[in-house]
């Protein structure tokens, strides 16, 4: 019988860690610039380093949150959101890019603001989630996801919500299979890991309360990034 992979939350880490993580900053080969939305040409805000099996390489998984809901964020094709998959070595941090410049004038205007609002901003930072998470992969035994997922909560006596997804398996849609399309070779992609957004709605990816799934063409070197809710 099959397993399934479950990513437990597992504490927090360096935010350039090179462990699989939810937050913090991305990892990809020297020179790679920081992604940015097709729809509002702001940054992407960056979702998880996923580190997979064998050797395969990283996906790093990026999403729009300068205009929640307005770039559709949600779409595997609609510009919002960015999947890459890096060789699994040699990989630096990406520097963050500069706030959009309305963000900018807010914190001149604000520059006086005690120590609690600064901190407040720095949560809202569209380039980055509130905090690192890493996971512990617990196998369990069966390929259904939700019914793992649940065993597991029941047998450890933790939330639900401390899954924070699988990595490989059969995805679980909330809606219909919308496995995305290869855009190189035209092939329906490999599913590579569902994403929930965690045990913190503060500092959690936007999902809508859904969940997301990530995709990857390894032939081609290709990624896709969607959520569902």
């Amino acid at each position: 019988m099959s397993a399934t992979t479950l990513l437990i939350h597992d504490g927090s880490a360096a935010p350039d860690a090179p462990v699989t993580r939810v937050g913090g900053l991305p990892l990809a080969p020297a020179g790679t610039p920081w992604p940015t939305c097709t729809a509002c040409s702001g940054p992407l805000q960056f979702i998880a380093h996923l580190v997979l099996d064998g050797g395969r390489g990283v996906l790093a998984v990026f999403m729009c949150a300068n205009d929640p809901g307005g770039c559709e964020e949600w779409s595997a094709t609609a510009g919002g959101n960015r999947a890459y998959l890096f060789p699994p070595a040699g990989l630096v941090p990406i520097p963050l890019p500069a706030l959009p410049a309305s963000e900018d004038e807010d914190t001149d205007e604000e520059a006086d603001d005690d120590e609690d609002e600064e901190d407040e901003d720095d949560d809202e930072d569209v380039r980055q989630l509130g905090a690192v998470r890493t996971v512990e992969r617990v196998a369990a035994a069966g390929p259904e996801y939700g019914a793992a997922a649940k065993a597991w909560s029941e047998r450890s006596g933790r939330p639900r919500r401390h899954v924070l997804g699988q990595l490989g398996g059969v995805a679980d849609w909330l809606q219909y299979d919308e496995t995305p399309d290869c855009a190189g070779c035209g092939r329906p992609m490999e599913f590579v890991a569902q994403l929930e957004e965690g045990p913190d709605p503060l500092t959690a990816p936007n999902f809508g309360s859904g969940s997301a799934y990530a995709h990857a063409c390894e032939p081609c070197g290709r990624a896709a990034f969607l959520w569902q809710c």
